[in-house]
């Protein structure tokens, strides 16, 4: 690695918010020498508690992340916001920009706030959020929140990137069919009961601990159910609570959690290898003109797309 790289790193684990962003943009963008700055970043990962929060739209997923935050600030922590948004059609950029609902947090310099595009991926994940998570570990981000695009069943991967899922329901939205159809029973170490004022909450709060008690999680935990009104600050502390009791349950089950490592860690080496191989594919095995006809045959049913693929492939040597 360059020394211009090399000091890219340092200034990266010593907090550098200016070379975070630009090590952030770097892997977005697929530029290179980022594959060789997050192999020397690696080593300095592994620190920071990363909480996923995902959820149906209109959950107030953004304001709850707002003030887990400051509660966290207020404890002295610092915190990284990675915000996964949908994408402009045109620009591919993420469309809610800096995150204006966060700006009371942004001019804090324990805070580090970043919207990234999702550009289309299923999973409410932006391709590039694992990597900005470990950028942000790496710099001594010790509370890491990642708050998913909200597309309702695409949204489990958000349990294969994160220590601690929260999953975020609110009263009379029809969040129990929801959440059985996005299978955010599945992911979620947490529930919370967002906008716990509205009419309904304590329907949605027994429809919830029903379904808890028809699923055994094969690690033992029963998720707990907190009621919120993240306007108000109402239950955040409780919220707090609940994910550290979470963190120390993987911590005292040292078996699960390893497995759990495990699995997040094969998740992401298939991940970044069907990312490498459609990338290769599409620039060694077939060019931009040849692949839309190759689109036309397929339309017109003149050719079927598996020996499309079949051939692409034949191509790589593979």
């Amino acid at each position: 690695m360059s020394a211009e790289k090399a000091i890219t790193a340092e200034k990266i684990i010593n907090g550098d918010k200016r070379a975070i962003a630009r090590a952030i943009s770097s892997v977005e963008d697929g530029q290179e020498g980022a594959a060789d700055l997050l192999k020397e970043i690696f080593p300095h990962t592994g620190r920071g508690l990363v909480i996923g929060i995902t959820g149906a739209p209109g959950a107030g997923k953004s304001t709850l992340v707002d003030r887990l935050a400051a509660r966290y600030r207020a404890a002295g922590e610092r915190v990284g916001i990675i915000a996964v948004d949908p994408s402009s059609p045109f620009t591919g950029g993420a469309l809610l920009g800096d995150r204006i609902r966060m700006q009371n947090l942004a001019t804090d310099p324990g805070i580090f706030i970043r919207s990234m595009a999702s550009r289309g991926n299923l999973g409410g994940l932006a391709r590039a959020t694992v990597d900005a998570v470990a950028i942000l570990d790496a710099a001594g981000y010790n509370r890491i929140i990642v708050e998913t695009v909200g597309v309702g069943q695409d949204e489990v991967d958000i349990a294969k990137a994160a220590d601690v899922t929260v999953g975020v329901l609110v009263p009379g939205m029809g969040d129990d069919i929801q959440a059985i159809k996005a299978g955010i029973m599945e992911i979620g170490d947490i529930f919370a009961i967002n906008k716990a004022d509205r009419e309904g909450v304590l329907r949605t709060e027994r429809e919830l601990e029903m379904l808890l008690s028809i699923s055994e999680r094969p690690d033992g935990w029963k998720p707990p159910i907190v009621k919120t009104v993240a306007t108000e600050d109402t239950g955040l502390e409780a919220l707090v609570e609940a994910i550290a009791s979470y963190a120390d349950f993987v911590a005292s089950h040292r078996h699960h959690s390893e497995n759990r490592r495990a699995s997040i860690a094969r998740h992401r080496i298939v991940e970044m290898l069907r990312d490498r191989l459609l990338r290769l594919a599409l620039n060694k095995g077939v060019s931009e003109a040849e692949l839309g006809a190759m689109a036309q045959s397929v339309a017109d049913r003149r050719r079927d797309p598996y020996s499309v693929v079949d051939e692409i492939i034949a191509r790589l040597g593979i």
